[in-house]
This record gives structure tokens, C-alpha cells and sequence, in this order.
């Protein structure tokens, strides 16, 4: 079993900026998309941003577009999440994983290998 590390979180003030990294190794990991996503206590789940294999395909949600960056190391082991301009609705915890199936990029149930998650608070 190939499982995610994320590690970053942190709690700032409203504005702060925050890089979260998330490791792993493995085929599973390198050849296929990874995505960020984040979950604030009551809600559900919610999609942040995902990179292909590559690294050529990306997107975002537009709640982050133009604030956040995905990107990912030469060797695909680590991919990160720069969080600039961060605010109070950011605050969540926020969990990575790889593509394990056919469903949308933006769904949860398409991704396995969840790590526990690194917690981000944005005070305002």
C-alpha cells in the first residue's frame, strides 16, 4: 500500500502564505494525477487542485484559482501546494492522494492513498 504524507500546515493571519508538500513513492504515485483536497469540520470533502503525471494538465477550483500553485518535484515524489493570499475560509484540513479510477478528477472517490491530512488555519 502507497500511502500520502502531508506535512506544511500551519496557522497564519489572514493574507499569510503556506507550502504544504505531499509525499509519497511508487508506481501508483508517479504515473498517475494527484490532487489536493481540503475538509472543514461539518462539510464535506472538498476538491482544491490536482496535476497530471506530468505535470502539463493542472486545475484548480475557482474558490483557490490565482492564489494557489500545484506543482511537483523532478523525480514525481513529492508534489506541493503553495498557498499565498490565504483566508479564513481556507481553514481546513487538507489531504493528498493519487488517481486510482475512471471518476471525475474533482471527486474524492477517484483518488486513494489518503494520508491523515496537515491541518491549515487562517486567522483573520
Amino acid at each position: 500500500q502507497v500511502q500520502s504524507v502531508e506535512s506544511g500546515g500551519g496557522s497564519v493571519q489572514a493574507g499569510g502564505s503556506l507550502r504544504l508538500s505531499c509525499a509519497a513513492s511508487g508506481d501508483t504515485f508517479s504515473r498517475n494525477a494527484v490532487a489536493w483536497f481540503r475538509q472543514a469540520p461539518g462539510k464535506e470533502r472538498e476538491w482544491v487542485a490536482t496535476i497530471d503525471s506530468t505535470g502539463d494538465n493542472i486545475a484548480y477550483a475557482d474558490s483557490v484559482k490565482g492564489r494557489f500553485t500545484i506543482s511537483q518535484d523532478n523525480a514525481r515524489n513529492t508534489v506541493f501546494l503553495q498557498m499565498n493570499s490565504l483566508k479564513p475560509e481556507d481553514t481546513a484540513m487538507y489531504y493528498c492522494a493519487a488517481r486510482s479510477g475512471r471518476g471525475g478528477y474533482r471527486y474524492p472517490e477517484s483518488y486513494s492513498g489518503w494520508g491523515q491530512g496537515t491541518q491549515v488555519t487562517v486567522s483573520s
